[in-house]
């Protein structure tokens, strides 16, 4: 049941044909994990606080540098040196503070991601590499957990949901882990690409909690913000 205070900070939501107060009690009992608190994490984790999750844990080991600051919007000059987690929770807690924390201030491996993984009901990826993207996509399908994956380079972005109702996972769209590991790399990225696909990441993640449109299953959604041109292409399974 929301509180007359939530019925308050959610009316935006609530007046939105098609989205009630039932929708608004789905995203309360959600449970969420955010692998990743840097540019990608810093927008979802931002949106999915706002909007109303229930229960977010968030996966990160980093501190704050000075080059983090033209794309990770939850952190600031005093906090440079600072451990991401503990600033991201504090920044949170101020937007939101119905919202259950849980924080994991490490690496996500493969000895502690299906421990972790276990109580969520969804997972976004918002990590800068494959090695770790692999990890998600093997323990959700293990756990048959939907797991949303974002990418940004440069000037361009991309999006999918893998392993919703046993749908395409990450292995059919890049099955070849070896090669991709070789990508591990620092990328430039211009800095509000990250706001953009991570708000998209964050709309998947209300209409899998929610039931409401059209999830982007077994595609990959591809925007250039230099053009303005995107496209979407069919993932097929192996």
């Amino acid at each position: 049941m929301l509180t007359k205070n939530e019925l308050e900070k959610y009316n935006r939501h609530l007046i939105i044909p098609g989205f009630d107060v039932e929708k608004q009690e789905k995203l309360k009992k959600t449970k969420i994990l955010v692998v990743g608190a840097g540019g990608l994490g810093s927008a979802v984790l931002t949106y999915l606080t706002a909007a109303g999750f229930g229960e977010i844990g968030i996966v990160d080991d980093d501190i704050v540098d000075a080059s983090n600051l033209q794309r990770q919007i939850l952190y600031d000059v005093n906090s440079i040196g600072k451990s991401k987690i503990e600033i991201a929770h504090n920044r949170l807690s101020a937007i939101n503070p119905d919202v259950v924390f849980n924080l994991y201030n490490k690496r996500l491996t493969q000895d502690n991601a299906q421990e972790i993984a276990t109580n969520y009901d969804i997972i976004i990826d918002a990590t800068d590499n494959f090695s770790t993207r692999y990890l998600i996509d093997d323990i959700c399908k293990n756990l048959d957990i939907p797991w949303i994956h974002g990418a940004i380079q440069n000037f361009e972005g991309q999006l999918s949901v893998f392993n919703h109702n046993q749908g395409a996972c990450y292995r059919d769209l890049y099955p070849d882990e070896k090669k991709q590991a070789g990508n591990d790399l620092p990328i430039g990225v211009i800095g509000f690409l990250p706001g953009i696909i991570g708000s998209m990441q964050v709309s998947e993640a209300i209409k899998l909690a929610t039931g409401i449109g059209n999830v982007i299953s077994n595609k990959l959604y591809i925007f250039n913000a230099l053009t303005m041109n995107s496209f979407t292409v069919t993932i097929i399974e192996e």
